[in-house]
Parts: C-alpha cells; structure tokens; sequence
C-alpha cells in the first residue's frame, strides 16, 4: 500500500527522527541560563558525581581545581556548559565554565560551599567570620590570587618573578605539571584585560656556555608564552625575549645567588603594581 505525506506530516517526522537519539543522553542545559534568571545550575545527576569519573577535552586543564578535582565541581561542569554535547569540555566552554563559578563563588573559591549554593537560588551564601553574608560579584579574575604573585613595580610596568624551582626541572624548558596552576589567576586576568600587552623575559645563571645559556632563556620564556596561549590568552599580545645570563640579580658565586638568577619574568607593560 502506498502511503502519502503531506509536507507538514514529513516536518512533524523528521524532528521526531532527530531528537529521538537525545533522549537517551544527559540533557544540556543553556549555557549561562541559570545565573542570568536567578536559578541554580543541575549538579546532581550521575555519572559525574561518581568519585572515578573524569572529565575529558582540550579545557580540561584550564578549569579550576574546584572544578576539575571534585564530583560536585565536575558535576557543575559537565551538564551545564558542554554545550555541544559532545562529552568532552573544550577551551572556550572551560572559560564559561571558570567565569561562571568565579561569579558565584566569590574571591575565596576554596572555600566554596556546595550545599549552601543548592538551597540558596541567585546567590551563594557562606560563613564569614561568624556572619552570614551573600557573595557577589562579577569579576572575571582573581585578585586576591594576583596579590599573591607579588608584583612590583618597574619602569616597564608591572613585574613578577617565576622562580626556576616553580615552573622548570633544571636544565629544561619543559613546564612542571603544576606550573599551569601557577599561571591561571594571571592568565584569568588576562582573558578579563584584553588591552593588557606583556613581556616575558627569561634568564639563567652563568653556569654552561653564553650559547647554551641564551638558548634555554628564549625556550623557557616561549614556554610560559605557550601556556598562556594554551589557556586562551591572544599570543599577538605578548614580546618574549631570552636574556641568557645576562642581567643577573645575584651573585653566581653561591647556589642560592644563581637559584635567584634562574627566573623568567612577567610584565604587564604600563600597569602599576599597587594595583593588585
């Protein structure tokens, strides 16, 4: 039997044809969505509150340690900003991932209570030196974390020192696995100042060859510019340059002078450091 259709009827079955396969995979919800009406975002369902699951994709690396460590902040993730649908969390959506709970949570993400956040809608509340107070605010960086870094000033701009010990094995160019932490609050600072230009700079001490020694200047202080651009900050924005030993700021007569020596350098051109 043959069996017709009229064009509204075919319309009606191929949105069936093409939704039915999502009903069977975790919903998606609205980037964003929650917080802009005052709702809360899903944290609850599995398996992302399972203790072995782990999160996947190229943004992995960028979310904060609240989020990527734990059930609860893998579970903030996962269902609220893959917004593809793809199962994995990639650059951009990590971003999202990070401002959003940098939003709600507050300067003090450590300190971030969960359970507090889910009966509270539009707002988190927490214990503040015996005070219950809700937090707000809709900075895209850390400053409580760029104070840390401990910059001062220069005639250049705003500068802070990496020591070799915290981003480098000795003799390498390679980032350490907890290098990329140290760099995030500033990278986030960055992604919220995109006017901000920088220069980074790398030195050694004297030991081995002026060749050798200008060569892992320039191959560190590309490092660090690489991890910046692999946290999403425009590398046009950036000048690297290697100092071999030149520049010293100790002594290379003692271990603790050439340790000192050993740093890579960051500027945010025209900043003041009393501004952090």
């Amino acid at each position: 039997m043959t069996r017709t259709f009229t064009r509204a009827a075919l319309g009606v079955l191929m949105i069936a044809a093409t939704t039915a396969p999502i009903l069977t995979a975790p919903a998606v919800a609205q980037v964003g969505a929650g917080a802009r009406d005052g709702g809360r975002y899903d944290m609850s369902r599995a398996p992302w509150l399972r203790p072995g699951y782990r999160l996947e994709g190229a943004g992995v690396p960028i979310l904060f340690p609240e989020l990527r460590n734990t059930p609860r902040g893998r579970a903030f993730v996962m269902p609220n900003f893959d917004a593809n649908g793809d199962g994995r969390i990639n650059r951009r959506e990590a971003d999202d991932a990070n401002r959003e709970f940098a939003r709600i949570a507050g300067p003090r993400r450590d300190r971030f209570d969960w359970d507090a956040y889910g009966r509270n809608p539009g707002g988190y509340r927490g214990d503040r030196g015996g005070g219950t107070t809700v937090v707000e605010t809709t900075t895209t960086w850390d400053r409580g974390a760029m104070r840390n870094y401990g910059f001062r000033q220069t005639p250049r701009g705003a500068t802070l020192t990496l020591q070799e010990d915290v981003l480098f094995r000795t003799d390498s160019a390679v980032l350490r696995p907890g290098a990329i932490e140290k760099l995030r609050p500033l990278a986030g600072y960055l992604r919220g100042n995109p006017g901000v230009r920088v220069a980074i700079d790398g030195f050694t001490d004297s030991r081995g060859t002026d060749a050798h020694n200008q060569d892992l200047s320039e191959r560190r202080a590309a490092s660090v510019r690489q991890a910046f651009d692999d946290m999403d900050v425009v590398r046009a924005r950036f000048s690297v340059v290697g100092h071999g030993e030149r520049q010293p700021v100790a002594t290379n007569t003692t271990a603790a002078g050439m340790r000192l020596n050993r740093r890579v350098e960051v500027t945010l051109l025209g900043q003041r450091a009393d501004r952090f």
